[in-house]
């Protein structure tokens, strides 16, 4: 959601940092800031709210200075105020920061040791002290930045200006988007090629792990191991779009790669980064000990909480009622007194789900609703509110904003389950820590890009395909089968493993790709073991996405195997999402439909 631009020019940057500011407003922020170099001091300018509130601040004590970054905050650490704006600076360096550092606390404990003082609730703080600590030990502005980037553990992207430095700027990306500008005798770096539209149109788009070091003439690209590295400039057209697809041919294929930071920034939004507890508004922990919790949804919306349905009731012991939206109103259903109604929308503009809402209202539920879209209609007549933090998805078929509804949902049943005394502390932070380390597993999980793209060719020829899982991976399931269907067109239906000897076994042959997903550490692994060796004696060629210990155990039964890092069992639907969004997506590029805008889809549904 963070946006960043810097300028190292020939003009006063603070104008065009502003400007660049502007075009980034889309992101979604709550507090805006900017730093420059004057004179060879870092001086710098920030506000909460809007940037207008930032521009007034300018237009009263003008900042000097061709060198500069800029920042538009969405509070994740820290309250949205002013003293947790970017930048964040010494008298040293200045930073502004994308992403999540998860190593913060560890990182911070280290410094507090040497006497550093932190004026901010963010973990962003923890880089520029960090950097600060080792200019004071000596180290060069380049070592000093590249030290700190050694250090750091999660999902971001980063700029940084020195004191006594107005010709170097330095950047790093891992996990979130960063793009460098190239000008005449001026270099540009941003979140995206939007924010530098009015300045140049020959961009270079970073890869996770790229690190840049850039002067007025100059830009080095390079690795952690100081390898330079060729990333190509492309001569990009005036964007009028509010957001661009950057380097990736579609909508979609960005939005995937942008989940391990936007699932980053939901979670700092509901995890205390000091302490690791899950951390809800005070009047949403209050519905904890609801007698029942009616969810409602449609479309991935729907399977996001069919998954919560799963978490609520084995974590937090809570009932849940789930329903469809466009058929939850028709049934007129009873409702208990003190009962939650729990609304899951992107949009938030979704009218099956705003009349269901209505209904429930008038049954006297409590209405608590998931959406990503400040200020939608479904906020408006909503009690209680909880913002997934997935920023623009262009892209029809839904991929960040479902795994940032899936993070909040799975945020919202730890704190419910410890609120209510269903779980004790360890276990909450068992659940926490696993949580918080999602960005850094999903960036992994991207790693297999290619090889899923290398099977996709051969399910691309069929005809129908199922998708098979167990537990909270049994949506998943659903959720793949539906994403398969909406942009490749190819039928596809998920299933329970387990009702597979129930009728759908019959349709199994060899032209019937089974997709399945079965991580070897989930409790239900042995049985969806017996589900595939049903499938296998049966013809079925068996697309399997799995661990490690699932992968060596079910070695010989499947035609494709996609083998993931281990993960704790609570966040397997939520990274088991990012394979099957890339298979769709391959698959659809193979059959050569349009990814982004597929046949009779619109993004946000508003009939009935």
């Amino acid at each position: 959601m963070c946006g960043i631009v810097g300028i190292i020019g020939k003009k006063e940057a603070a104008p065009q940092l502003l400007e660049g500011l502007k075009r980034l407003e889309y992101r979604g922020y709550d507090s805006a800031g900017i730093a420059t170099l004057d004179n060879g001091k870092i001086d710098r300018r920030r506000a909460e709210g809007k940037i207008i509130n930032l521009d007034q601040r300018l237009t009263e004590k003008p900042l000097a200075g061709v060198i500069g970054i800029g920042h538009t905050r969405w509070a994740t650490h820290g309250l949205p105020n002013e003293t947790n704006a970017h930048p964040h600076a010494t008298d040293k360096v200045a930073v502004v920061h994308n992403g999540i550092i998860e190593n913060y606390n560890e990182l911070k404990e280290e410094l507090t040791s040497y006497q550093v003082h932190f004026e901010s609730e963010t973990d962003t703080e923890v880089v520029v002290q960090l950097v600060n600590h080792y200019l004071t030990q000596g180290m060069s502005p380049f070592d000093a930045a590249n030290t700190t980037f050694d250090r750091l553990q999660g999902a971001y992207s980063l700029a940084l200006i020195f004191a006594g430095e107005d010709n170097l700027m330095i950047g790093a990306r891992q996990g979130t988007p960063l793009a460098v500008g190239y000008g005449d005798g001026e270099m540009y770096l941003a979140s995206d090629s939007y924010a530098l539209a009015p300045f140049t149109n020959k961009i270079c788009f970073l890869e996770d792990g790229d690190r840049v070091t850039m002067t007025r003439d100059s830009v080095r690209i390079y690795t952690s191991t100081n390898d330079n590295i060729d990333r190509p400039i492309r001569v990009t057209a005036q964007s009028g779009a509010v957001t661009g697809k950057g380097n990736y041919p579609h909508f979609m294929l960005k939005e995937i790669y942008e989940q391990p930071a936007v699932i980053g920034d939901t979670l700092n939004a509901y995890i205390n980064p000091a302490n690791g507890v899950v951390s809800l508004p005070p009047e949403v922990m209050a519905l904890a000990n609801t007698p029942r919790v009616t969810i409602v949804a449609c479309g991935t919306a729907y399977y996001a909480g069919s998954v919560a349905k799963y978490w609520l009731e084995q974590v937090a012991r809570i009932p849940v009622e789930l329903d469809i939206a466009s058929e939850f109103r028709y049934r007129e259903a009873p409702m208990p007194e003190g009962g939650v109604a729990l609304f899951i929308s992107q949009s938030g503009e979704t009218l099956d789900t705003l009349e269901a809402l209505r209904y429930a209202k008038s049954q006297g539920q409590t209405i608590l609703s998931i959406i990503n879209t400040i200020e939608s209609t479904i906020e408006r007549e909503s009690d209680h509110v909880l913002h997934t933090l997935a920023g623009p998805e262009i892209g029809v078929a839904s991929t960040k904003a479902f795994t940032t509804q899936l993070t909040t949902l799975a945020c919202l049943a730890v704190a419910w389950a410890h609120e209510k005394g269903a779980i004790d502390a360890k276990r909450a932070g068992e659940l926490g820590e696993a949580l918080r380390h999602i960005p850094t597993v999903a960036t992994q999980i991207l790693n297999h890009d290619e090889t899923i793209k290398s099977f996709s060719k051969d399910v691309a020829q069929a005809r129908d395909v199922l998708y098979l899982g167990r537990g909270g991976l049994f949506p998943l399931a659903m959720e793949g089968a539906l994403k398969l269907k909406e942009i490749s067109y190819i039928h596809a239906e998920g299933y329970a493993a387990g009702e597979m000897k129930h009728g759908p076994i019959a349709l199994i042959d060899d032209s019937v790709p089974v997709v399945v997903l079965a991580p070897g550490n989930d409790p239900l692994f042995e049985k969806t073991a017996s589900n595939i060796q049903e499938t296998v004696a049966r013809g079925g060629k068996i697309f399997l996405i799995s661990d490690a210990a699932g992968c060596k155990s079910l070695k010989g039964n499947s035609v494709w195997t996609v083998e993931l890092d281990d993960v704790h069992p609570f966040v397997a639907p939520i990274l088991y999402a990012l394979p099957v969004q890339l298979l769709a997506y391959h698959v659809a590029v193979t059959k050569g439909t349009d990814v982004d805008q597929p046949r009779n889809l619109a993004k946000s549904v508003t009939v009935e």
